[in-house]
């Protein structure tokens, strides 16, 4: 049984000499093996720590001769050891929980004295260099040679990229991966994503460009994702659209979509109130989402998509009379910002309430409005802006909605008035 991670050994006596301890831990490779002992020419079992300093290591009998474990934070891969003799604890840290939790165990019943045949031990040998170096924060690896099939990624990474490989999905060896903060996943050919990254709880840069994605799944959109995501790179692929829920990705502040086959941007992407660079050139966007107009960036390039300017006469009708008590009460929810979620509504209605819509007047309208699109100046949201088309344009048609006719027969006045002058 081996264990890697950081150790310190603290000698209890020293404070009663005055002294402190270093209070400072090294990488170390723990072992649990058979020792012969040269005084009593008895086999026991022993506990090891190799250090890069001392690479033969130090040795500590085990049977009967450890006082407590402290393992209250296993969870986050730290424990202690407290040795009897000599009088010493050792400090453990920045090992995978899983790991820990079982070298724990191996050492608790050496402890006790269980026979040593149903123990996982290992042979007491000084360590290689290489195994009580530094942990390594960041890895690339941009051949599929230098893939590594046999071996794990290194536990502590905090950067990964691994470019060129032909991966055609997620390596579920890299989700294992807790302090992982950038992921370059470029250049394979990457079909689907894993629910699981959302699970990468330090992850604030996902870069996945030139892939075969089809899909950004909404169960991303609601993970842990939503607050660390700060750069998503999904250009390159073979997006149609991005789900209601990407919204919800509310710390981005960089987002890449150009190249793809997208139709539509999110409803609600103007509550991405953090975002300051977005691309999504070279797609199939008709039209902007009205919610559009809430963005507030540094940087946007709409460059190669097929707009075409706007007439507000131009209108589909999604309107009964009377409104239905379903419509009214959804818009007085929404009005009113009275709080809802699906422990007060059934999941329909939540779903239609994320996407009403904002009238002229500053109501809400929900499953029935008027519907058309209005230019809009793309550095109303933007302080530098690619031009949208080779004739050097930078206005771009967005959704505007009314939520009753007299609302829309006001627009429609407004806008013979301004083309009257």
């Amino acid at each position: 049984m081996k264990l890697q991670c950081d150790v310190e050994v603290v000698n209890r006596m020293l404070p009663s000499f005055g002294m402190k301890n270093r209070g400072k831990g090294a990488r170390a490779v723990l072992s649990i093996g058979k020792h012969l002992d040269k005084t009593t020419q008895r086999t026991s079992v022993y506990m090891i720590i190799c250090t890069a300093k001392d690479r033969t290591g130090s040795k500590y009998k085990l049977k009967d001769n450890i006082e407590k474990f402290f393992t209250w934070f296993v969870e986050e891969g730290k424990a202690t050891v407290r040795i009897k003799e000599p009088a010493i604890d050792i400090c453990l840290s920045k090992a995978d929980a899983n790991s820990l939790k079982s070298f724990l165990s191996a050492a608790r019943l050496a402890d006790r004295g269980s026979d040593t045949s149903s123990l996982p031990l290992a042979t007491l040998t000084p360590v290689r260099a290489r195994d009580v170096e530094k942990p390594k924060k960041k890895l690339t690896i941009v051949s599929k040679k230098d893939y590594p099939l046999a071996s794990s990624f290194p536990y502590s990474l905090e950067q990964l990229q691994v470019s060129y490989c032909k991966l055609s999905r997620v390596d579920m060896r890299m989700l294992s991966l807790k302090a992982l903060r950038k992921l370059d996943l470029s250049n394979n050919h990457i079909k689907k994503l894993p629910a699981t990254i959302g699970d990468l709880g330090c992850l604030a840069e996902l870069i996945l460009h030139n892939n075969q994605l089809e899909s950004f799944s909404e169960a991303l959109c609601l993970s842990t994702l939503q607050r660390t995501l700060q750069h998503l790179d999904l250009s390159q692929n073979r997006l149609k659209g991005l789900p209601s829920q990407f919204s919800q990705l509310r710390e981005l502040v960089n987002l890449k979509l150009d190249d793809n086959k997208l139709q539509w941007l999110p409803f609600r992407v103007g509550r991405l109130s953090k975002l300051r660079f977005l691309s999504a050139a070279h797609n199939q966007l008709a039209l902007l989402p009205g919610d559009f107009r809430r963005l507030s960036l540094e940087n946007l390039d709409l460059f190669g998509n097929p707009f075409t300017p706007p007439n507000p006469l131009d209108h589909s009708i999604h309107l009964t009379f009377p409104l239905s008590l379903q419509e009214l009460a959804s818009r007085a929810v929404v009005n009113l910002r009275v709080p809802y979620g699906p422990q007060h509504l059934p999941a329909h209605l939540c779903r239609d309430l994320e996407v009403s819509k904002a009238c002229d007047c500053g109501g809400a309208c929900v499953s029935f409005f008027i519907q058309t699109a209005v230019s809009m100046n793309l550095h109303q949201v933007s302080h530098t802006v690619v031009l949208v088309d080779d004739m050097g344009g930078t206005e771009a048609p967005v959704q505007q909605h009314f939520c009753s006719l007299s609302c829309y027969s006001q627009f429609l006045d407004n806008c013979l008035q301004r083309g009257g002058r």
